[in-house]
C-alpha cells in the first residue's frame, strides 16, 4: 500500500503528482498489465534480449 502524507499548505495537485511518481516506481501497474495474458518463457527471454540489445545500442550511440 502506498501512503502519501499531505504536507501543510501543499496543494492537492502536488500530492497527487508525488503519489503518481511513487506508484510508477513500484511497477505495480506494469506487472498487472504483464499478467493479463500468459507469455511463454521463450517469448519473455527473447523480449529481454531485444531490450538489452537496444539499450546497449543507445548507450554506445551516446558514448560515440
Amino acid at each position: 500500500m502506498i501512503i502519501i502524507n499531505v504536507k501543510e499548505n501543499e496543494s492537492i495537485d502536488k500530492a497527487l503528482k508525488r503519489f503518481k511518481k511513487k506508484f510508477e516506481k513500484t511497477g505495480i501497474l506494469k506487472e498487472i498489465r504483464g499478467r493479463n495474458f500468459y507469455e511463454k518463457p521463450s517469448v519473455t527471454k527473447r523480449a529481454e534480449k531485444i531490450k538489452a540489445a537496444y539499450k546497449e545500442k543507445m548507450y554506445a550511440k551516446d558514448n560515440y
